[in-house]
């Protein structure tokens, strides 16, 4: 019989509402989400929907969906690891104000996105100004997931103390290379929103240097997209394996992987700052070659994973080259979580590729700042992040709770049907920024109004396709919901108890120290980013043009002072 974990009282309550309010939150960024694509395709003519403007929205979306949503999930998946797999339960005083700050940030960053006071989308690029409460609501958020992070740091070292000759469990050696990489990456956004969006929008200082703004917030931006999807690999290695029936075919490769995402995630960010004037041809190069390095380990989980999951068919009787691929438990209810994660990695190939594009200095600039970002953003986030999330989340909200989901055949098909709207959307997206059609921009009423100037009949086509997909997601989402919220009020009818199906490694391999230890990708980290930003930091301080007062979209452009 597999192990369970008791859970104190406690735990429970912290773990059941870092599940509950973020899952209640994302009706609302969803839901907005749909508007959107109805907006692009004039579906929907005005730009105010239950009282809520165009850009207002699409920020509750981005920051919903993208910030508030993954950090909750990514704070409790992880202090259930190191109670599943250290035994070792976080000390409830700092668990408890982990919690009480994000959730407080949280608020008081959602009054003024609902008040119309912080349309500033999730990357809140200057000139773009919120009012202070959005920016110290961030900034809680971020504190509230380092306290955290500095929970569990004790629980790990006190585990090698006790064990010195031991592998640390694969699933906590993940959670720590995720929160390394957010405390790291989130330090530099920190100082941003600290020392220059608060003082300015505050009115303090009356302009922003850019330039620097934006290069801190992309030292966060990119390696923000891994912290989203560590979480996920941990499930692929750890609990992909064991769902399919087989063993993990390699746990040193999996550990590498991790470790590799340490030392390559976060001296990239200058790729998205291609077209960005201030920073020369060089340091875009370099930041273009580090980003080709983050593929290496996306292409060893490609190989490890599929390996996993072959081993699994051939346990259950497969045979053949490619019979492996059919005989998985797709439509298993008792296993719907192997959807979840299957689909979820089908969804980030394409992503991987189209990423490609992204780094390619020349490929860039064809789509840069059009729709094709979105529909590759899409691909990575709605996909395998937020597919992973979701079904894990149902999963120990089943066990934390007690109770078993009632409509486990929603559960299980609603990976399938929001794959297909995930490819409706970002086909639509993508082939549309191809034909230049811009992001973020409300197309209904300029592009695709016939009275406009600027009308554009050939983006039609691709924003229908877009809508098309908008609606098949959120009818998804609403199955999803149903079967959430369903569970949290049906009959209870077990213990409020932790347990992840754990594989096994495939061979027994030796214990090799460079991969079981931290230490030293750190310092190899650091030593990249001092290379990777310091001429980064350099040129944009020194290449500073005119600082930039505040604008937002609902007012008209600021008179810029004479140079």
């Amino acid at each position: 019989m597999e192990r369970v974990v008791k859970l104190s009282r406690f735990t429970q309550r912290i773990l059941w509402w870092e599940l509950f309010i973020p899952t209640v939150l994302l009706v609302l960024g969803v839901y907005h989400g749909l508007l959107q694509t109805l907006y692009r395709a004039g579906i929907i003519q005005s730009t105010s929907f239950l009282g809520l403007e165009y850009y207002q929205g699409l920020t509750l979306h981005g920051v919903i969906n993208a910030v508030v949503y993954t950090t909750f999930f990514a704070v409790a998946f992880g202090n259930a690891l190191f109670i599943y797999y250290l035994e070792k339960e976080p000390k409830p005083l700092w668990n408890g104000l982990s919690f009480g700050l994000m959730t407080l940030g949280t608020i008081l960053a959602a009054i003024p996105m609902l008040s119309g006071d912080a349309s500033v989308l999730y990357t809140f690029y200057p000139p773009l100004k919120a009012h202070p409460a959005f920016y110290i609501g961030a900034a809680l958020l971020i504190v509230g997931s380092w306290v955290a992070f500095f929970n569990w740091i004790p629980l790990y070292l006190e585990w090698h103390r006790e064990n010195p000759d031991k592998k640390i469990p694969l699933a906590i050696l993940g959670i720590m290379a995720t929160f390394i990489i957010w405390l790291v990456a989130t330090a530099a956004v920190a100082v941003e929103v600290l020392f220059m969006l608060i003082p300015w929008s505050l009115g303090w200082i009356n302009t922003i240097n850019i330039p620097l703004s934006r290069t801190l917030f992309w030292f966060f931006g990119h390696p923000l997209v891994y912290f989203w999807l560590l979480p996920v690999y941990i499930m692929y290695y750890v609990m992909l394996p064991k769902l399919s029936g087989g063993k993990l075919f390699s746990d040193n490769a999996a550990r590498l992987v991790f470790l590799l995402f340490i030392v390559f995630s976060i001296p990239v960010g200058v790729h998205h700052q291609f077209t960005e004037p201030g920073l020369s041809k060089d340091t875009k190069l370099l930041h273009s070659l580090f980003t080709f390095f983050v593929a290496v380990p996306s292409l060893i989980t490609a190989f490890t994973v599929a390996a996993s999951l072959e081993h699994g068919a051939w346990s259950r009787g497969a045979r053949g080259l490619f019979s492996w691929m059919f005989k998985q438990p797709y439509w298993d209810k008792d296993k719907y979580l192997f959807p979840y994660l299957v689909m979820g990695l089908v969804i980030f190939i394409f992503g991987g590729f189209t990423g490609i594009v992204n780094a390619s200095y020349n490929m860039n600039l064809v789509v840069h700042n059009t729709s094709w970002i979105s529909g590759h953003f899409h691909l990575t986030v709605a996909g395998p992040v937020i597919l992973g999330m979701l079904g894990m989340a149902l999963y120990m909200m089943e066990h934390i709770s007690g109770r078993r989901c009632p409509w486990r055949w929603g559960a299980m098909v609603f990976p399938y049907l929001w794959t297909i709207g995930l490819a409706f959307l970002s086909t639509g997206l993508m082939i549309g920024g191809l034909h230049g059609e811009p992001r973020r921009t409300n197309l209904g009423i300029t592009y695709l109004n016939p009275q406009s100037d600027l009308y554009r009949p050939d983006w039609e086509t691709w924003t229908t396709i877009t809508a098309i997909g908008g609606v098949i997601l959120f009818i998804a989402a609403l199955v999803y919901f149903i079967a959430f919220f369903g569970t949290l009020i049906w009959t209870k009818a077990g213990d409020e108890v932790l347990y992840f199906p754990t594989s096994e490694p495939l061979h027994e391999e030796r214990k090799v120290a460079w991969l079981n230890q931290l230490a030293p990708w750190i310092m190899v980290l650091i030593f990249l980013i001092v290379v990777a930003y310091t001429p980064a930091i350099v040129e944009v301080l020194e290449n500073t043009y005119a600082n930039a007062p505040g604008y937002t979209p609902a007012n008209p452009l600021p008179q810029l002072p004479n140079p």
